[in-house]
């Protein structure tokens, strides 16, 4: 099995590389530099030249309050280079792997969202998602899609690292109570991944760890875990008038997956626990 990774650099890309390496799997592990997904004769290029099995698409365009400004990088990255991926793919035969969000909701449903309910995203960077997660399923028979949530791992793309600049900063810190979705680690979806791999799953999947919190609860347990004595004030999402509108209520099941794998996927705070960035 040959893996292409695109995206090297990022969260998500960095632990796959950990991953491949240690289990001495055949891979290529592509930066933007090296290789910048919006040029489509560059990834046709890489993507003849290695000839992988799979090709694992862990770029983005995620900064979700720039993108309102922004937007026509954001649907760059986030849109037309994956239709660039999705035509290469399908001309060379190649498996395609990709990573949406959990923002292509809305907030409204009262319950967990399933891959049946239909995405209603309220930003530009969500709309840019959605818009990539199309184009793949018009371009491709065979694919599998993930949408995440609340992506931490090491590297300083992520709330959790930037909840330590604040805390660092600052005696108290004011913290969304009514803003709500699945922190999940990049472990978990590095190891899903490659078990989904493994079992020839396709199509759209939520992948996220088990449970569900709020961006406070999430920020309190882990400073219990790290030790930090701050203060943390629950404050609302509307406190903090930032640019994209962002759903309160994001929450998906990853019940599908659980059970096409048949695994027990970690609650979002044992997976913390465990793995503290």
């Amino acid at each position: 099995m040959r893996i292409l990774i695109f995206g090297k650099n990022g969260q998500l890309g960095s632990k796959f590389t950990e991953y491949l390496e240690k289990n001495n799997i055949n891979f290529l592990s592509i930066s933007r530099n090296e290789c910048n997904i919006t040029d489509f004769s560059k990834v046709r290029n890489v993507v003849k030249d290695f000839n992988p099995d799979i090709v694992i698409n862990c770029t983005a365009y995620n900064l979700v309050d720039k993108a309102e400004e922004d937007y026509l990088q954001a649907f760059d990255v986030n849109t037309f280079a994956v239709k660039n991926l999705a035509f290469v793919c399908n001309e060379f035969n190649k498996f395609l792997i990709h990573y949406s969000t959990d923002y292509v909701f809305d907030g409204t449903k009262q319950h967990f969202y399933t891959e049946d309910d239909l995405p209603n995203p309220l930003n530009i960077y969500a709309k840019s998602k959605l818009s990539g997660e199309i184009l793949i399923k018009e371009i491709l028979k065979n694919y599998l899609i993930f949408r995440v949530s609340w992506v931490y791992g090491k590297g300083k793309q992520n709330f959790l690292y930037k909840l330590q600049q604040w805390a660092s900063a600052n005696d108290t810190l004011k913290i969304a109570v009514d803003e709500f979705s699945v922190p999940t680690s990049t472990r978990t979806i590095v190891d899903m991944t490659m078990k989904a791999i493994k079992q020839g799953l396709t199509g759209l999947y939520h992948l996220t760890n088990s449970g569900y919190a709020s961006r406070y609860e999430w920020a309190k347990e882990y400073f219990k875990i790290k030790g930090i004595k701050k203060l943390i004030y629950p404050a609302y999402q509307s406190d903090f008038n930032l640019p994209a509108k962002r759903p309160k209520w994001s929450v998906m099941s990853n019940e599908k997956i659980s059970k096409d794998l048949g695994v027990d996927i970690p609650l979002w705070y044992e997976e913390l626990k465990d793995l503290q960035p």
